[in-house]
């Protein structure tokens, strides 16, 4: 089964992000704590695309595609055409540093990777595709 959702760039949109990944998980007998688990990591992504590629501009769009497949890794795909921003190549602060410095962000790349199995990303022609993929009990 397939899900796709249209959003514009304004992190007033979050919200119905949220809403659009629980209500597509939901009935697929996919536990409480792991649909908990993949909204925060989903929700850190496209705010980090939000602000970061797209500078809270809400006319700028994205797509939100949900794969689900009995048996098969649940995949998430960002579709954007805005700067790449991989957090692969991205060298993450030692949490000793993050604490010594006080500083309030650098942990939600360390969180998404702690709660996705991958994060890939890809171009498609003009779109980024950023493809985040969890292995789930589905139905």
């Amino acid at each position: 089964m397939k899900y796709k959702y249209k959003v514009g760039c304004s992190l007033e949109n979050l919200q119905g992000i949220r809403d659009f990944i629980r209500t597509s998980l939901k009935n697929h007998g996919i536990s409480e704590l792991e649909i908990s688990e993949m909204v925060l990591a989903l929700d850190e992504m496209c705010s980090n695309l939000m602000i970061h590629a797209h500078d809270c501009n809400p006319n700028e769009l994205f797509d939100l595609e949900i794969a689900i497949d009995k048996n098969k890794p649940v995949v998430f795909e960002i579709i954007d055409d805005g700067s790449v921003f991989d957090i692969n190549q991205f060298n993450e602060p030692s949490m000793d540093n993050l604490i010594h410095e006080k500083r309030k962000g650098g942990l939600g790349i360390r969180l998404v990777k702690s709660i996705m199995d991958s994060v890939e990303y890809g171009k498609s022609g003009n779109k980024n595709i950023c493809r985040l993929v969890k292995r789930v009990q589905a139905n």
